[in-house]
């Protein structure tokens, strides 16, 4: 089974098929992560606004789905109480909120703590003071969980690989073989040596995401199912400037929705639903994104007063929806697909992140019956993503105290602590070893030391992986990307022998994309 895509579906189908017994490769043309899969909103979560839709299935799956990726990685998965401020004139009232947000907890299955709070006026502004008082009526509390997507994706990855997947990043699917009108295989290019190799498949996966339309057309399969391509871009400020207690999904002026969510030492700030026909490996937040993210944010916490200068990096993905005759972006479904082509060509688009298992489950089981073989139970609900994993939340916090004990010396210490054990797991302790094996413990001997885990590990081939998707810096802490770049850099020409010319196109490189993800600072 030949899997094309490394995003989050596609690590999910090929460690859903590796641990069912079914020989698996996964390629993907970039870096795992390295298209929707990186720039989502980090949130691993239900989908509220899908009731207003009354897609009541796709909050009813991925609600429940939330709680078992949690239980399979807490350290990345990791709770959040989300504030919902109900105004006078807004999306939402008192009682259809109070409703709205019982259901979501009856569909996603919700216990304990974790239900839905109602708060008055008062309350609302005890709990989130920066609230503009305006109309406020009160707000909901309810929980949603934040994660890494591309660590979570990274994870998946590396646990289909301990099943036994093949899984190569940098190698692109250049053509398809086809023998008596059956896919057979295809032609593969390594990006790392140039080499091309046939890879021969009985079934043939297409999960690349906003790519899926351009292989459909390479393997003669596109039919009158189309994507439509949305682009959501998001903000990143410091958290000084917006220092929320509380994740915040709140109304915008043109009746959408924005979330803004307090992570580390940052405020993220997100996302915008416009349609894209551009380059799909250029998507990035451009200053109308920005101003419209800005503009969003100021209404509902006008005491902020933030400005273009406050912004200190970007991102921006692309929604691969299925296209729906009459329907505005915003109202396209972003429920899962599966395509099946009379070649063979298997295509899957749509869905959330958080479904990303379910999706998989489906299509693997789809597999199974086509190849006429019994249906073997899914695994994935029970496999954690990670050698060594966490019981609980509370396992992880007291191994994120005790690693902070380790660099109590480092200025930051508690959000470097948060940063290594939401990032590596129980693998933050072998890197805050090898930092200090190097030297009394520095923020460059650590850098250091996660990039040689990422160099043995993380199957990590450029300073862009390492910065943007292994380590998350150039979203939420591209100051200290900056700092360390040249000594990263140096390292990364020792490990592969890169030549000085390679050295500074990979430079070059990198700071052009620095440039891309705040265009105030080119």
């Amino acid at each position: 089974m030949l899997v094309i895509g490394g995003g989050i579906t596609g690590a999910g189908i090929a460690l859903d098929a590796a641990s069912r017994g079914l020989k698996v490769t996964l390629v993907e043309k970039g870096d795992f992560a390295s298209g929707t899969s990186s720039k989502s909103t980090k949130l691993i979560h239900g989908g509220l606004r899908y009731l207003k839709q009354f897609e009541f299935k796709v909050v009813y799956e991925v609600g429940r789905e939330r709680a078992i990726v949690h239980r399979l990685a807490p350290h990345l998965v990791k709770p959040e109480k989300m504030l919902l401020p109900i105004y006078q004139g807004g999306s939402f009232g008192k009682i259809g909120t109070a409703f709205g947000l019982w259901l979501y907890d009856f569909l996603a299955g919700v216990k304990g703590e974790d239900k839905r709070r109602m708060l008055n006026q008062q309350q609302s502004l005890e709990g989130e003071p920066l609230l503009r008082k305006e109309h406020l009526l009160g707000a909901g509390i309810y929980a949603e969980y934040r994660t890494d997507d591309a660590r979570l994706t990274i994870e998946v990855v590396k646990t289909a690989i301990r099943h036994g997947a093949t899984c190569l990043n940098y190698v692109e699917v250049t053509d398809f073989r086809e023998e008596s009108g059956q896919l057979t295989g295809a032609t593969c290019l390594d990006h790392a040596t140039g080499e091309l190799a046939l890879v021969s498949a009985t079934t043939i996966v297409n999960a690349a995401g906003p790519w899926v339309d351009k292989l459909r057309g390479q393997a003669k399969s596109l039919n009158n199912k189309r994507l439509f391509l949305s682009k959501g871009a998001h903000i990143v400020v410091p958290r000084e400037r917006l220092p929320l207690h509380h994740a915040t999904y709140f109304d915008v002026a043109d009746g959408r929705m924005v979330f803004a969510i307090p992570r580390q030492r940052s405020t993220y700030i997100g996302t915008t639903d416009t349609p894209f026909n551009g380059n799909l490996d250029e998507a990035f937040a451009d200053i109308s994104d920005m101003n419209y993210l800005l503009d969003a944010a100021n209404a509902m916490f006008p005491s902020a007063k933030l400005s273009l200068s406050d912004v200190e990096s970007t991102w921006a993905g692309l929604r691969p929806l299925i296209y729906k005759e009459g329907k505005s972006v915003g109202q396209m479904s972003r429920k899962d697909e599966i395509f099946v082509s009379e070649v063979g060509l298997i295509s899957v688009a749509g869905g959330k992140l958080t479904g990303y298992r379910k999706m998989a489950k489906k299509l693997v089981d789809l597999v199974l019956k086509k190849q006429g073989r019994m249906p073997q139970k899914c695994q994935t609900k029970s496999i954690p993503l990670t050698l060594q994993p966490f019981a609980n939340i509370s396992e992880v916090l007291d191994f994120q105290l005790n690693i902070e004990k380790k660099i109590k010396n480092l200025t930051e210490a508690n959000t470097t602590a948060i940063y290594l054990t939401e990032n590596y797991g129980r693998d933050a302790e072998k890197i805050v070893e090898a930092a200090f094996a190097k030297d009394e413990i520095t923020d460059a001997s650590l850098i250091t030391s996660e990039l040689q885990h990422s160099l043995d590990s993380e199957l990590v081939m450029n300073p862009i992986d390492f910065f943007e998707r292994r380590t998350g810096l150039l979203y939420f802490n591209i100051q200290r990307a900056r700092q360390h770049m040249e000594v990263v850099l140096a390292d990364f020409q020792a490990h592969f022998g890169w030549s000085n010319e390679r050295l500074g196109k990979e430079r070059t490189d990198l700071v052009q994309l620095m440039k891309k993800l705040n265009p105030m600072s080119a």
